[in-house]
């Protein structure tokens, strides 16, 4: 089981017996039984029959939307939902509760900063040139995830330490990169370098990736604890992505480090930089690999999250 990118011009896709059907130009390019695919991701104008929507959905493929010029995520379709309401009201009543907001938001973001502070640990050993940047960031990070321990802190105030925690890590972060590509901090809309572009578009993807999984066990992806509720924005998948970064980082680092992405690979227009179709290539595939382990984490994360929020409202 795989994901499926769709990232062709004038391509069209329909679903017969259980297999897609790719055509471009009005000629059949590709075919792919429902089997070996578990999600799809389609990128710009491409021409979709409904009822080819309707049979993945209910194949249990979800399928994510991205915008063809700048590759922000559109929209999710998904099948329909497979638990009962019990979930989503015990996880209702857990995000009214101040206390379990302030204990998830400061679990999430312990979990990012050790993310952050193992990879940058990583990078001494690869980058001994830039020890003192690095130490001086994972000290930093030390200090913040010292802070997180004291149990009553409210929400705003994890993510003012998260702030603060993420400047201090791409300070040293960005150390890494080949200084011609001009990162100088992470940055988005538009992204102004190539690297914030890269990171941007993974991002984009893990969302994607919570969003589904989310909705896979039974709960509201709208309802966050470190991320407020708001208009437009699935704030629990923006939680659960946040200790996933650090794996996408990583992953950024090595293609810009090994050459297998280069600032020659980028797009310059709207004002920002974008990944152009033959550097999506190469990215996509890596992607898939770092992606893996990242489902993984998701699915058994939320198993762990349903259990608790399950135990806590038969409690009530």
């Amino acid at each position: 089981m795989t994901t499926l990118y769709i990232d062709r011009r004038n391509a069209s896709i329909s679903v017969s017996r259980q297999t897609i059907e790719i055509r471009q130009n009005d000629r059949l390019a590709q075919r792919i039984p429902f089997n070996f695919i578990q999600r799809m991701v389609i990128i710009g104008n491409t021409h979709v029959e409904t009822s080819a929507l309707g049979a993945l959905a209910a194949a249990g493929i979800s399928v994510a939307l991205l915008s063809g010029r700048q590759h922000r995520h559109r929209a999710m379709i998904l099948g329909p939902l497979k638990n009962d309401g019990v979930r989503r009201l015990a996880q209702y009543r857990a995000c009214a509760s101040e206390q379990t907001s302030r204990d998830m938001a400061r679990c999430l973001l312990a979990r990012k900063l050790a993310a952050q502070q193992r990879l940058l640990h990583k990078a001494l050993a690869r980058r001994p040139d830039k020890r003192r940047a690095l130490k001086k960031a994972t000290g930093e990070l030390a200090t913040l995830r010292a802070r997180l321990q004291a149990p009553s802190l409210p929400v705003a105030t994890l993510r003012g330490l998260e702030g603060a925690a993420a400047a201090a890590y791409f300070a040293a972060w960005g150390l890494l990169l080949p200084p011609s590509l001009n990162f100088t901090g992470r940055k988005r809309r538009p992204p102004p370098d190539p690297v914030n572009a890269a990171l941007s578009l993974g991002y984009t993807l893990l969302y994607g990736e919570a969003v589904s999984a989310i909705h896979a066990a039974g709960l509201d992806p709208a309802l966050g604890y470190l991320h407020e509720p708001a208009w437009g924005r699935q704030s629990l998948a923006a939680d659960l992505i946040e200790p996933l970064r650090p794996r996408h980082d990583a992953l950024v680092w090595r293609l810009f480090a090994k050459r297998k992405l280069t600032a020659a690979d980028f797009d310059q227009r709207d004002g920002g930089y974008w990944l152009g179709k033959k550097g999506r290539s190469v990215f996509f595939g890596h992607y898939e690999v770092m992606a893996r382990p990242a489902r993984r984490w998701l699915r058994l994360f939320l198993q762990s999250l349903v259990r608790k929020l399950l135990e806590q409202a038969a409690h009530d």
